[in-house]
């Protein structure tokens, strides 16, 4: 299956509005949608018979800094019966970065976004378990936001960079 046919698949089972970008430069090539519409893009990727990605390969979480005012969360998906890959992007608004989450279709989302939160501070709506999985529990902020500022004392110890 070519990109034109993923898109046209797409835009038949949810909408003609729901690509709001595309990237044919990007490697794999891209689309950028709402994220109101991203378990509902979702959805189809993983059931739609002729798309079938069966795999959810990475989860990327972007902050754009606060000039930009936003966020992003960019997807990986592979079907590996169909050798067919797909890059998805969501644009968020940087104060209150929430997205559906994709563990209840692909498994492997979990980590990915408990990693994205952790470091950024995305929240992933309907995760079932999201906390810190890289930064102990009590860490302070997220340390890939660009106004992050590093801690001097961790439990009163002096943290040095």
């Amino acid at each position: 299956m070519q990109f034109e046919d993923i898109i046209a698949k797409l835009r038949e089972v949810c909408g003609e509005e729901v690509i709001v970008d595309v990237n044919e430069e990007a490697s794999p090539k891209m689309i950028t949608i709402k994220p109101e519409n991203l378990l509902q893009v979702s959805e189809t990727l993983y059931k739609n018979e002729s798309l079938f990605f069966d795999m959810l390969s990475c989860i990327t979480g972007v902050d754009n800094g606060p000039e930009a005012n936003t966020m992003e969360v960019v997807y990986n998906f592979y079907s590996i019966p169909f050798e067919h890959a797909l890059m998805l992007k969501v644009i968020l608004p940087r104060e209150n970065p929430v997205v559906s989450s994709l563990v209840s279709i692909w498994k492997t989302a979990d980590w990915h976004e408990r990693e994205t939160y952790d470091l950024l501070g995305i929240h992933f709506g309907g995760h079932p378990d999201l906390r810190r999985l890289l930064m102990p529990a009590d860490w302070e902020g997220h340390p890939l936001r660009k106004d992050y500022k590093n801690l001097e004392y961790y439990r009163g110890i002096k943290v040095e960079y």
